[in-house]
């Protein structure tokens, strides 16, 4: 599971969403799917989920939105705007 890290601040539109790293200064652009995967992750959905989600709204296969959300993830991990999250069973 994943978080949205302290330091995020975003907005979003119909057209995709701004996100503002505050900690480190950036800013980055997401297109639409992007902007979903967000905000599936602040609503705590799992990343198998999320790839669901993306398939059935945007009518991708299950294989190619489940690539691309872990692709993604990876990469907003990277960039230190989302965070790892210890679940119970990992305490």
């Amino acid at each position: 599971m994943f978080r949205v890290s302290e330091y995020v601040r975003k907005t979003s539109s119909e057209d995709g969403g701004i996100v503002l790293d505050v900690k480190h200064g950036r800013m980055f652009g997401l297109n639409i799917v992007g902007s979903r995967i967000l905000q599936l992750l602040e609503q705590q959905h799992t990343p198998a989920q999320i790839a669901q989600d993306i398939a059935a709204t945007f009518g991708v296969t299950a294989d190619i939105a489940d690539r691309d959300v872990r692709e993604f993830l990876e990469t907003l991990e990277k960039h230190h705007l989302i965070e790892a999250r210890l679940t119970s069973k990992a305490l």
